[in-house]
């Protein structure tokens, strides 16, 4: 009876000894990040990946010029603003504390310097000069920023200047950081500035260097933009593409900048190394569909463009396609319109459908067409 006792204690201190690390396993985060909050997006679909506290209101200290550099380059691209235009620096500009590009009142720069010295230099002084000559003041500027952040969803967010800079209620959220990223990314101008290492302004006279260090060191490193305060932390929202996937890396409230350095990269070796963009294409020839009553007897079904999922890496391979067209369309048939669709299936599972459209239009038979018709092949008898 002793012996039976005692194998049975053992037996409950191994199983007691191996269930945490079971539960572990089970719920194991597939990212560790040193940071309040974190999130992963994949730029072209918009699928988050990883995220972690991703709504939770924070600070974002300069990641704020985020959405600064989108109005001033939605600005350049509608017209509104060109990159030559030169921006004069008010004393108020002028004022401005923190990262800096030292403008002095009066001193004129091109829009494209300015822009170059808030994505590059997080110039302070130059956001406040670029929102002056945009809006008139930077604070209908910071208006113009929150409408923005309304439009593209930003339900956590509330900016109460251009800067970062401490100031109450100036919040957002790593989740509003990656849409409003990602919307900047859409512009390929921005490209030209993100990704820059080490440039200079006024003629050569003044060094920048970025303050984004992955783009020195993380292999296809695009952009985004770090930030930094007492209050917030160290923050990035950090942008890499490799093999035709880009990736968003938000990390807020970070102890140290290799914390956050760190935690980008985490985030985003996760993405690379998980996922890809697989390309979607029909396994085989897609069918013409007959045309009755059509100056054409058969009209050719398409696939618009290029089609592209974002597949975890072990589905890749996985990915079959089946054809679904109509038996025969009546004329007229309008360019573009849906013939069929094009099913995709991972494994067994349908994930999606696409439509197949008419490559050409095809007109319907007149009268006078039958008549002419008809005449030719009398012609031929």
């Amino acid at each position: 009876m002793k012996k039976q006792i005692i194998a049975a204690l053992l037996l409950a201190a191994c199983i007691g000894s191996l269930a945490p690390h079971a539960a572990a396993e089970e719920t194991a985060s597939p990212v560790e990040i040193q940071a309040k909050a974190g999130l992963l997006m994949e730029l072209e679909t918009g699928t988050i990946l990883y995220e972690e506290n991703a709504h939770e209101q924070l600070e974002p200290a300069s990641v704020t010029k985020v959405m600064t550099m989108l109005l001033v380059t939605e600005a350049i691209d509608s017209g509104t603003l060109s990159l030559d235009d030169m921006v004069t620096t008010s004393a108020y500009a002028a004022s401005m504390g923190g990262s800096q590009v030292f403008l002095e009142e009066g001193e004129q720069m091109t829009v494209n310097d300015m822009l170059k010295a808030v994505a590059v230099a997080s110039g302070n002084d130059a956001a406040v000069a670029l929102a002056e000559h945009l809006k008139g003041s930077e604070t209908a500027f910071v208006d113009a920023m929150n409408q923005r952040a309304q439009e593209l969803g930003m339900a956590d967010t509330h900016f109460c200047n251009c800067t970062g800079l401490p100031a109450e209620g100036h919040v957002t959220s790593a989740y509003d950081i990656a849409l409003m990223s990602r919307e900047l990314l859409s512009h390929d101008l921005i490209r030209n500035y993100t990704g820059i290492w080490m440039d200079t302004l006024r003629n050569g006279a003044f060094q920048l260097a970025n303050t984004n260090k992955l783009i020195y060191y993380y292999d296809g490193a695009t952009g985004l933009k770090t930030g930094s305060t007492q209050a917030a932390g160290f923050c990035i929202s950090a942008s890499a593409k490799r093999d035709g996937m880009e990736l968003i890396a938000v990390v807020l409230g970070s102890e140290t900048s290799a914390d956050r350095f760190e935690s980008a990269k985490a985030m985003l070796n996760y993405g690379f190394g998980g996922w890809a963009m697989t390309d979607i294409q029909p396994e085989e020839n897609i069918p013409a569909v007959p045309v009755t009553l059509g100056e054409q007897d058969t009209v050719q079904p398409v696939l618009e463009g290029t089609s592209r999922m974002l597949l975890s890496k072990d589905q890749a391979g996985l990915v079959t396609t089946q054809i679904s067209v109509a038996e025969s369309v009546q004329a007229p048939v309008q360019k573009g319109d849906v013939l069929g669709t094009l099913q995709v299936y991972v494994g067994e599972e349908l994930v999606q459908e696409l439509p197949l459209k008419a490559e050409t239009a095809v007109p319907r038979r007149t009268f006078g067409s039958i008549f002419r018709e008809m005449l030719y092949d009398m012609v031929l008898c």
